[in-house]
């Protein structure tokens, strides 16, 4: 079965950027039928869906935070990563990426999730 896992540094300061990897095992990023997305989840809140890279290699961000997110792709290594700059206090989260179908788009498979904190 496919398998995704993040990676990356787990304490970030304010005003630097968060910058995630999530390496595919099981899979290909390059399949046709999914893409792929970053999710996180506050202390105490719900998910936010943060945005996803096609296939193709284009990119769809959350409006909340587009301004400061950009996703992309490695398909050599089989890995696609996030980078969220002027980070927050507020940015602190679980940070998921997930397989998305996209006929259905439903997340089928997730990774464990990875810390971050942002504080100095």
């Amino acid at each position: 079965q496919v398998q995704l896992q993040e990676s990356g540094p787990g304490v970030v300061k304010p005003t630097q950027t968060v910058s995630l990897t999530c390496t595919i095992s099981g899979g290909s990023i390059t399949t046709n039928t999914y893409y792929w997305s970053w999710i996180r989840q506050p202390p105490g809140k719900g998910l936010e869906w943060i945005g996803y890279i096609a296939v193709s290699g284009r990119t769809y961000y959350s409006p909340s935070l587009q301004s400061r997110t950009s996703i992309s792709r490695d398909t050599f290594k089989n890995q696609f990563s996030l980078q969220l700059s002027s980070v927050t206090p507020e940015d602190t989260a679980v940070y998921y990426c997930a397989r998305v179908t996209n006929q259905a788009g439903q997340f089928d498979f997730w990774g464990q999730g990875t810390q971050v904190t942002v504080s100095s």
